[in-house]
């Protein structure tokens, strides 16, 4: 049976007593419908991952010791930065998750010309710290120990002009005629990736004269969402550890 891998914010170390609450709590004690004497993994998010077992379950909380320190899978050598234009509901979700397991170390949602989606105020952040979840949770089931980072959305032309990214930069465009394998191993890259509409033209001007070289994905045209994640999973064949 496979042990269950908990992410927790706490600092671990080994042998310590640690309480779990919240959603990591919930999921533990009503999902797993897990009890005293039950298999965990920990791990921190920042690397840190430990064996551990349940003390206690209960409303207050669930009670776990961590055991010993466990060698966690390593991260791939490549490092991709993923800008993703936001998307609705699902198709947003699956980017992040998708771009999690396959490996990205941080993700920037934008908002573009052609987004559906508008949030402000409360709805941004709750938006932000859901997309957080949904990263977690992939950490979790991909056997990751470190979570990206999943920004609060602002304005793509916002982003690119504080930070156009690191490494590498690359944005897709059906009409490019570059491909992923055309271009030299980068260590580090940046994935500029539309929404549901794509990016329109003044977008990917601004991109091109931050840096960002257009690159395509064969010749079909593929949802914001599969775009993501088949670019990233090329770049990690041919770049990364896949």
């Amino acid at each position: 049976m496979r042990i269950p891998r908990i992410h927790c914010e706490q600092p671990l170390r080994e042998g310590a007593i640690v309480t779990l609450e919240g959603q990591a709590a919930r999921h533990v004690a009503r999902v797993l419908r897990l009890g005293p004497g039950a298999a965990l993994v920990l791990f921190d998010g920042r690397g840190g991952e430990f064996e551990a077992q349940i003390e206690s379950a209960g409303r207050d909380g669930v009670t776990v010791r961590t055991g010993g320190r466990r060698r966690p899978r390593p991260e791939s050598p490549l490092a991709v930065t993923l800008i993703q234009g936001v998307s609705r509901g699902e198709r947003m979700d699956y980017a992040v998750q998708k771009a999690v397991e396959l490996g990205v170390t941080r993700i920037d949602p934008v908002f573009c010309a052609r987004s559906m989606v508008r949030l402000r105020g409360e709805r941004l952040a709750r938006r932000r710290d859901h997309w957080q979840g949904v990263a977690r949770s992939a950490c979790e089931q991909c056997g990751r120990a470190v979570l990206p980072e999943v920004r609060v959305p602002r304005p793509l032309d916002e982003r690119l002009a504080q930070d156009p990214g690191d490494g590498t930069r690359l944005l897709l465009d059906p009409a490019a005629e570059r491909r992923l394998a055309d271009l030299p191993p980068p260590a580090r890259a940046t994935l500029l990736v539309g929404p549901e509409g794509g990016l329109d033209e003044a977008e990917i001007a601004c991109a091109g004269e931050r840096g960002f070289t257009a690159v395509r994905m064969g010749p079909r045209t593929l949802r914001t969402e599969t775009a993501a994640a088949a670019a990233i999973a090329v770049m990690q064949g041919l770049w990364g550890d896949m």
